[in-house]
């Protein structure tokens, strides 16, 4: 099985947040700001996880949902939440991650969701 989206979906709010990881048994959203370097640098990485691996990916602007930030503790981006059925399971908040270090993050936390890269 692969991926239907070969690109990552944009989430506006808490909201799409909540619906795009009720539609997936498991996904990977990072957290990102305008402006951020590393954040559009994560962008075509995301791309890449997204077409080698079975993992939804999602993007998320907490500046457009403040609430984001409490509640899912986010105090750096870019920042990697892993969500399998709805709850959040792994994070990884150190900068900037090539496709290699994003698709080892997942193989350790949801080895099933990942084929391997071509």
């Amino acid at each position: 099985m692969t991926n239907i989206t070969a690109k990552p979906t944009r989430l506006n709010d808490g909201d799409d947040l909540d619906a795009f990881v009720a539609e997936h048994d498991i996904a990977l959203v990072e957290f990102y700001t305008k402006g951020c370097a590393k954040c559009a640098a994560m962008e075509p990485v995301l791309g890449n996880v997204a077409k080698a691996t079975d993992v939804a990916v999602g993007m998320a602007n907490p500046g457009d949902d403040l609430d984001l930030l409490e509640r899912f503790n986010v105090q750096s981006v870019p920042t990697l939440l892993l969500f399998r059925d709805g709850e959040v399971v792994a994070r990884k908040s150190s900068g900037f991650q090539g496709t290699e270090a994003v698709v080892d993050f997942l193989e350790s936390n949801a080895a099933e969701a990942v084929s391997a890269l071509e």
